[in-house]
């Protein structure tokens, strides 16, 4: 049995016993129902929970359209989601319920009295408090994950900052520089709204612009609809690009070389050609202005733990030696703390993308957080230590869940500057 069936054949059976748990808790306070509702209550649970089973299995084995499948997983998402914040209520009233019953078995034991006795037997019932408090936290992450579908996916945000570089030659000083990041063009659904981030970015003029990785989500077709809209992206210095761990269609096609696979990555990196934009494979560019240069490095994806490891350093940084500021590209912002800081101390800057925030959090000016932060060290913005830099882009677009909650898409401006103003 495949690691696919097995996780899903355990995801449904604990779905299972979950919708049973929490059928009953349910059931169990309805006493004013009559008969009617408690059958519409019945069919209407169960029915959209075979519905939605069924679903996921048919997203999974068969061909089926993208959003249809996308739709399906989601609302299995949220839907399990929602479930799995009720069931703390219920156990906390199970254990109240637990408790008194041991206090009645030990209590009745030294009392001789029939009624006692009989009061010791009775079904102690559920707290009707506790099952809508429940509930009503149930529904906030329901209503928080299909907001973020309608609301967060393509509500596009420029974040601005200045990156002081003290070694950058006076002709870079004030430079405007865009990133945009992990693009995923197999989860779009609305080419308009797309090309609203993309002229964003263009409105705010950048001299030159990073696109650090993930330009699909597994095959190189998926950028068909979008290529046009992308080709739009250009900078009087040059656009550069990296691919991300999507980008080789390991996912896709499996770790193993293949023929299908050698030709899907040379189309992905036909697309970045055709849209005019310079992808760097473990290479780098001078950037000149005047008499004066500035490094591009980019490497292929290096990620930490079980992520590909096709990024080389040494090759990236070859004849660099010269440059006075050397800005690097590489998705994966574990690449930064695994190699660069410890070996690579030339490094200005490292510019990354793929945590996606998780797509799920909170972003202030003083506070950030998401579930993120318990897998990557560094997972959204800006980070420092000595000389180094490293700012990490939440993402353009997104995967999995089609949405996002706090963690919004991002287009980063930064002004290159050699001391503060």
């Amino acid at each position: 049995m495949s690691n696919r069936i097995f996780g899903l054949i355990v995801i449904t059976v604990l779905l299972v016993i979950i919708d049973i748990y929490i059928y009953r808790a349910i059931r169990s306070v309805s006493s004013k129902w009559n008969d009617k509702k408690h059958l519409n209550f019945k069919y209407i649970w169960w029915g959209y929970s075979v519905l939605l089973i069924t679903g996921v299995f048919i997203s999974i084995f068969f061909n089926i359209k993208f959003m249809l499948r996308t739709v399906i997983l989601v609302m299995f998402f949220i839907t399990f989601m929602s479930k799995i914040f009720i069931v703390p209520f219920l156990l906390v009233d199970d254990t109240r319920r637990g408790l008194v019953w041991i206090k009645r078995r030990l209590f009745d034991k030294k009392q001789s009295n029939p009624v006692r006795s009989t009061r010791s037997t009775e079904s102690i019932p559920r707290s009707e408090f506790l099952i809508k408090a429940g509930t009503l936290v149930a529904a906030i992450p329901f209503a928080s994950f299909t907001y973020g579908i309608l609301s967060g996916a393509y509500d596009y945000r420029v974040k601005r900052k200045t990156l002081y570089l003290p070694n950058l030659p006076s002709a870079f000083d004030g430079m405007k520089l865009g990133q945009i990041s992990d693009i995923h063009s197999g989860s779009f659904y609305d080419r308009k709204a797309v090309m609203g981030g993309v002229q964003m970015l263009l409105n705010e003029k950048p001299d030159m612009v990073f696109f650090t990785g993930d330009l699909v989500n597994n095959v190189a077709s998926e950028m068909r609809d979008y290529q046009d809209i992308f080709s739009k992206v250009r900078a009087p210095l040059g656009v550069f690009s990296i691919l991300g761990n999507h980008d080789y269609g390991d996912y896709h096609f499996g770790p193993a070389n293949s023929p299908a696979k050698a030709r899907n990555l040379a189309d992905v990196k036909l697309s970045h050609k055709n849209m005019g934009w310079d992808l760097l494979l473990n290479e780098n560019r001078r950037v000149k202005i005047g008499n004066e240069e500035i490094g591009i490095l980019g490497v292929e994806n290096w990620g930490a733990g079980r992520f590909a490891k096709y990024g080389r350093m040494d090759v990236a940084t070859k004849d660099t030696d010269d440059l006075p500021v050397k800005l690097l590209l590489s998705h994966d912002p574990s690449h930064w703390r695994s190699e660069v800081l410890s070996g690579y101390p030339q490094i200005d800057a490292m510019f990354s993308g793929h945590t996606h925030g998780m797509q799920f959090g909170i972003i202030t000016e003083n506070f950030q957080w998401s579930p993120s932060q318990y897998v990557y060290k560094e997972w959204a913005g800006h980070y420092q230590e000595g000389a180094q830099q490293l700012y990490v882009n939440v993402g353009y677009g997104f995967l999995g869940y089609p949405g996002r909650v706090g963690i919004l898409p991002e287009i980063t401006i930064f002004e290159l500057r050699r001391t503060p103003a």
